[in-house]
């Protein structure tokens, strides 16, 4: 099952190394990973997407916290959250027919085309990873040129948070 796991931890250096060496080390995949600092300067704010049993993320949570720059962490998927991804994903458009369809694609996504050239055009889409996978999915009849994503954010809904 895949499991968003948010972690508070001290935002210095090696930090995010011991987070990720815990996972290689133990042969886990980290999918996806975010980490910016806080409101606090001194904490940092890392969302990471993995998959595996209840027992494993069990396993892995328990070792997270045993990690000195942990401060806190939450699992996100065992409450209501949501969860965003940004991507921006270049495509060769020929002509006139090519450019109105990435355009009402875009439209229909709510994305927004943040960069035009005579060959290319560059989408900005905003969603969870369901929905981007679709969009690219949907222009797959173009050449994608790159694909570049964010990695997944996620907060919890309602009063569960993960502060001090």
């Amino acid at each position: 099952m895949r499991h968003i796991i948010s972690i508070l931890m001290e935002n210095e250096s090696g930090a995010l190394s011991r987070v990720a060496g815990l996972f290689s080390a133990r042969g886990y995949n980290i999918e996806s990973l975010t980490v910016a600092p806080t409101e606090d300067p001194t904490l940092s704010r890392l969302t990471l997407v993995t998959r595996g049993s209840d027992q494993v993320i069990e396993q892995i949570t328990k070792q997270l916290n045993k990690l000195v720059d942990v401060v806190k962490l939450l699992d996100l998927t065992e409450h209501r959250h949501i969860e965003r991804e940004m991507m921006l994903i270049k495509l060769k458009v020929q002509d006139a027919d090519q450019r109105a369809e990435v355009m009402r694609m875009a439209e229909i996504f709510r994305g927004h085309i943040i960069d035009v050239s005579a060959a290319t055009y560059v989408v900005e889409l905003t969603g969870d990873s369901d929905k981007l996978d679709a969009f690219v999915e949907s222009m797959s009849h173009f050449e994608v040129i790159e694909v570049v994503r964010s990695g997944v954010m996620g907060i919890a809904r309602g009063d569960v948070a993960l502060k001090l």
